[in-house]
C-alpha cells in the first residue's frame, strides 16, 4: 500500500467513523452525568438505588465499551475495548457480591475496576489518536481513573465507612472527558469537512 493509499484510506476511516465516535462519547458523556446527579440526589438515602446504581455503572460501562468495538471492527480488532468489557462485566458481578460484605469492600472493588478500566481506556485512546485525533481527553480520563482507583482502594481501608457519594465524583469527571471528547471530535470533523 502506497503512502497516498494510506492517507486516503484513513481519511474516509475518519470521514465515516468520526460522527459515530462522537455521538457515542456524547452518549457516554449523558449517562455518566445522568449517573452522578442520581448518586447524589437518590443514591445517599436509599440503600436499594445505591445498589442499583453501584452495579450499573461498571456493567453499563461494559454495555457501552461493547456496543464501541462492534462498531469500530469488532472485539478481536479493539483488544483493550475486549479487555474492557470482561473487566467490566466481572466488575459488576463482584460489586453485586461485594454489597452483601460492606462498602469498604465495595470501594475496593470500583478502584480495582477504575485503573484496569482507566489502562484499558488510556491504551485505546493513544491508539485512536493515529485515526482520529482529538483523544487527549481520554487519554487524560484513562490517566485519572488508574489514579482514582489507587485512591478508592487506599481509601477502602480507612475507617470512615465509604458511600455511594465517594464514587460519584468519578463519574462526573468521567462525563466531563467524554464531553470534551465528543466537542473535540466534532470540533475536528467540521474542520475537514469545511
Amino acid at each position: 500500500m502506497t503512502t497516498t493509499t494510506r492517507v486516503l484510506t484513513n481519511a474516509r476511516t475518519q470521514a465515516e467513523l468520526t460522527p459515530n465516535l462522537s455521538g457515542y462519547y456524547l452518549a457516554r458523556a449523558i449517562v455518566a452525568a445522568a449517573w452522578a446527579v442520581a448518586a447524589v440526589a437518590v443514591g445517599h438515602a436509599n440503600t436499594v438505588a445505591a445498589a442499583l446504581l453501584l452495579v450499573s455503572y461498571p456493567a453499563w460501562d461494559a454495555f457501552a465499551t461493547w456496543f464501541d468495538a462492534r462498531s469500530s471492527g469488532g472485539l478481536r480488532a479493539n483488544q483493550t475495548q475486549a479487555l474492557n468489557v470482561a473487566v467490566s462485566l466481572v466488575a459488576a458481578l463482584a460489586v453485586a457480591v461485594a454489597l452483601q460484605l460492606s462498602m469498604h469492600v465495595v470501594l475496593a472493588v470500583f478502584g480495582i475496576w477504575a485503573v484496569a478500566a482507566g489502562l484499558a481506556q488510556l491504551v485505546t485512546g493513544v491508539r485512536r489518536w493515529r485515526t482520529f485525533g482529538a483523544q487527549w481527553a481520554m487519554i487524560l480520563s484513562g490517566a485519572q481513573s488508574m489514579l482514582a482507583g489507587v485512591f478508592f482502594v487506599t481509601q477502602s481501608s480507612l475507617a470512615k465507612v465509604p458511600t455511594i457519594l465517594d464514587v460519584a465524583p468519578y463519574a462526573a469527571f468521567g462525563a466531563f472527558y467524554f464531553l470534551v471528547s465528543a466537542a473535540l471530535l466534532m470540533f475536528a470533523n467540521l474542520r475537514r469537512s469545511a
